[in-house]
């Protein structure tokens, strides 16, 4: 991930921000697999994400960067792929 910030944060940083939003619904989708209180409902399992960047804000490197988890902000992101 670091590399992703260093190299694209230079050259397209707009897409960088969507990409790296994606990953923190990437961390809720399996936090919604792994526990069970989390079932069928994306806020609650949004909300706990949040939740642990409040208590542990270094614990991603994306974290460290400004990209937060924040539920309000939340829009799926589609990854163009080069042709």
């Amino acid at each position: 991930m670091r590399g992703w910030i260093n190299y694209y944060g230079k050259f397209y940083s707009s897409m960088l921000k969507l990409t790296l939003q994606s990953v923190n619904h990437a961390i809720v989708r399996w936090a919604m697999r792994k526990y069970k209180r989390f079932n069928r409902s994306f806020k609650r399992a949004y909300l706990w994400l949040i939740r642990v960047y409040h208590k542990k804000p270094n614990l991603f490197y994306h974290w460290k960067h400004g990209i937060i988890p924040c539920y309000f902000k939340w829009k799926p992101v589609e990854i163009r792929r080069a042709e």
